[in-house]
């Protein structure tokens, strides 16, 4: 499958907006939700991440990775861009995640949507935005939630955004976690950072994966770090 944000006709416009929308004019937004790392076993980094609001929409499961993508980044562009009860831009915040999962799930994969799931596309909004300060959004397929405290198995990597390349990462994150015998509590999510007219060996890409516990040696490296 090509990368689902693909630079085709429906892309370019809203790459230009979100361009624009970003800090400074740059490829990548300057915040991000706040997050500890406890630390690292291998590739994977494991994190304490801090409560914060999305805008979240969510796509019909019969449409495509990128007809998905496309519809659902252009829906939250246009509500942070104004498109609000306050008519007030809002900052994008990296990273922009898409993800599957049935329609009780809060977050769930990044895969071809089957069996009556929906795809879901969310942006993160500034850190210290709380439901109570954000405007509602005009459009009724965009709700605004809350996300708890959580910890966080992340695996980075760069390049394309294919289904192919992501699909192999996701496999190594999840033997990573199967092997130090930790439990998944949702399935993987796959995070983007850059506007899609980066060049690929320049991206940041995360896959995410909400955790029960670190490792026992991260965790006990993480104790020591409390300790100092």
């Amino acid at each position: 499958m090509d990368e689902y944000f693909a630079m085709n006709k429906l892309w370019k416009p809203l790459a230009l907006t979100a361009a624009l929308i970003m800090s400074g004019g740059t490829a990548m937004a300057t915040q991000t939700p706040d997050y500890t790392v406890i630390g690292k076993s291998g590739d994977v980094e494991y994190r304490q991440y801090t409560p914060y609001v999305i805008a979240e929409t969510r796509i019909p499961g019969d449409w495509s990775a990128n007809r998905a993508g496309n519809e659902g980044f252009r829906r939250l562009v246009s509500y942070i861009s104004g498109n609000n009860e306050a008519r007030g831009k809002i900052a994008m915040t990296a990273p922009v995640a898409q993800s599957r999962g049935e329609k009780i799930a809060m977050t769930a994969p990044v895969s071809q949507a089957t069996s009556g799931e929906d795809w879901v596309v969310h942006f993160i909004m500034p850190p210290g935005a709380s439901l109570d300060e954000l405007p509602q959004p005009r459009d009724p397929r965009i709700e605004l939630k809350q996300v708890p405290a959580r910890v966080v198995a992340a695996l980075r990597y760069s390049g394309s955004w294919s289904e192919r390349r992501y699909q192999a990462q996701e496999q190594r994150l999840l033997a990573s976690l199967n092997a130090a015998e930790v439990e998944a509590l949702s399935a993987p999510e796959f995070a983007r950072y850059n506007a899609p007219f980066v060049p690929t060996f320049f991206r940041r890409n995360e896959i995410l994966v909400t955790i029960d516990r670190v490792p026992e040696s991260v965790a006990e490296g993480w104790q020591v770090a409390l300790a100092r």
